[in-house]
């Protein structure tokens, strides 16, 4: 089994997040982390590397680095249309150094989501309750809208939080009244979360950790089959500071994580660069998006056509770093966010839009529209995500057993095609299982996995439970899980029942 290195950066993390933090000019809501790696056995990356620094020397640091520190956020402005000809050409170079064979995840987590995630860590899903979209809504407000008063009373009087959270929502919806077609989406959702916030008076704590982008990266190891790893961590700050990323890594269940200095490991410096250039097209992205006042704000906001004013080197960095991120390794934890994911939509939004243009001509064509085409584009892909979020069924990697047939997470074996499993063997009367859960197929055959002598086993279900399976399956898509439990199957004038203890 070969082994692989990896190795993690970040950009946009502040080690303490607090008022003067999000209120600052510069502040980005969204903390991405990258992660890079090889198979051991592939070392010619580090050798490319190794040339591209000498290429560009000149831009090496007091420490004998090159960072993305050196590639200003006012040079991606209007994202890679503001490069110049010397940068455009750098960004070229180094994503020329991957390849089909390096693995990229990187995660994007928004700052604010994490303190709504304090505030509201009691409220849970449930058949009445959607606390996700809850959550997700009023995260979006205050990235969105970015209420000075209301991220202050967070850190400087957590116990007027919510009134003055209460307040803001009714004084969102009292403006959207301005322009309701447009915003009558956002009203009903406001709408929704201050019938939530009118029954809440918990007292608002904080407790930070770093555990959300580690959490992926592992989900990711586990989807793509790779046990034999090491993850290097870029070593920075003080003993005290760097240890919490080193431990949130080993907590997770990355036991093969430890540290180095990037002035030592090429490794680290190419996953600081990659993580610098999407950190910066995130940010460009929010900025040109972001509303600048309340009267914008009831306004139909489109991408700037200086987006769009590409050359074909410009356009040709587009179409590289697509390849890297969707065409390369795909895997559905590949890239990786909280419930607040819209900057790494619309980002996605972004690189599909460019990717699909055959040359500049084509973009030219029709310039002044482009912006719209975008949006238009972009809404689709939220709008899709918004949905994605209402289901809460959970989404795991399967693992191939054949062509016909896969190996679920509890390790038995499972057709594509549910009519080829076994039906669950019910005689005349009752019987009771220990039901670890309900599934249907895209052919709508219900199945069903159960324990029996410590062994897991799926079945399928006879047709006429399939309104039954049907019902739990919904109810676990609201967030309200029955399952593992006992469940009666009564098999009674070959009619069937069955009943959850």
């Amino acid at each position: 089994m070969s082994k692989y290195n990896f190795y993690y950066d970040e950009s946009e993390h502040s080690r303490k997040i607090n008022y003067k933090t999000v209120s600052a000019p510069n502040y980005y809501d969204n903390f991405v982390t990258m992660i890079v790696g090889w198979s051991a056995e592939k070392d010619d990356i580090l050798q490319r590397h190794i040339d591209f620094e000498t290429k560009y020397a000149d831009r090496k640091d007091r420490n004998g680095e090159i960072k993305s520190t050196m590639l200003q956020q006012k040079q991606f402005k209007y994202g890679f249309a503001s490069l110049n000809k010397q940068n455009a050409q750098f960004v070229d170079d180094f994503l020329s150094l991957f390849d089909k064979d390096i693995h990229v995840y990187f995660s994007v987590s928004s700052k604010i989501e994490y303190l709504v995630l304090q505030v509201f860590r009691g409220y849970r899903n449930s058949i009445l309750i959607d606390a996700d979209l809850m959550k997700y809504s009023i995260t979006k407000a205050l990235v969105v809208y970015r209420p000075q008063e209301i991220i202050k009373c967070i850190y400087e009087s957590p116990e007027n939080f919510l009134e003055k959270l209460k307040k803001f929502f009714q004084e969102r919806i009292e403006c959207n009244k301005n322009n309701p077609k447009l915003k009558q989406n956002e009203t009903d959702a406001f709408q929704q979360v201050l019938f939530i916030l009118n029954g809440i008076s918990d007292t608002l704590e904080i407790d930070w950790d770093y555990h959300m982008s580690f959490d992926g990266f592992k989900k990711y190891l586990a989807e793509k089959d790779i046990s034999n790893y090491n993850l290097i961590i870029d070593k920075e700050g003080n003993d005290e500071e760097k240890s919490r990323t080193l431990k949130a890594a080993r907590e997770i269940g990355l036991d093969n994580s430890d540290e180095a200095d990037s002035t030592k490991c090429p490794g680290l410096r190419i996953a600081d660069m990659m993580a610098g250039i999407i950190s910066k097209l995130l940010k460009g992205l929010c900025d040109s998006l972001r509303y600048r006042s309340l009267d914008e704000s009831s306004k139909k906001k489109s991408l700037d056509r200086n987006w769009f004013c590409v050359n074909e080197v410009q356009l040709g960095l587009y179409k590289k770093l697509y390849r890297i991120i969707c065409e390369w390794h795909p895997a559905w934890y590949k890239s990786y966010s909280g419930i607040y994911s819209d900057d790494l939509v619309v980002f996605n939004a972004l690189l599909n839009s460019m990717n699909h243009f055959d040359s500049v001509e084509q973009i030219q064509t029709n310039l002044d529209r482009q912006g719209e085409y975008f949006n238009s584009h972009a809404c689709e892909q939220l709008a899709k995500y918004f949905n994605q979020r209402s289901c809460k069924l959970p989404i795991e990697p399967v693992v191939p057993f054949d062509k016909e047939s896969y190996l679920s997470q509890s390790g038995e074996k499972v057709y594509f095609d549910s009519r080829k499993q076994l039906l669950l063997p019910l005689h005349e009367g009752s019987q009771t299982f220990n039901v670890l859960s309900v599934g249907m197929d895209q052919k709508f055959t219900p199945t069903i996995t159960i324990l029996k002598d410590d062994i897991s086993e799926c079945f399928q279900l006879p047709n006429e439970l399939s309104e039954w399976a049907y019902s739990v399956i919904g109810m676990a898509a609201t967030g309200m899980d029955l399952f593992p439990a006992k469940v009666v199957f009564s098999k009674i004038n070959e009619r069937y029942y069955a009943d959850i203890l």
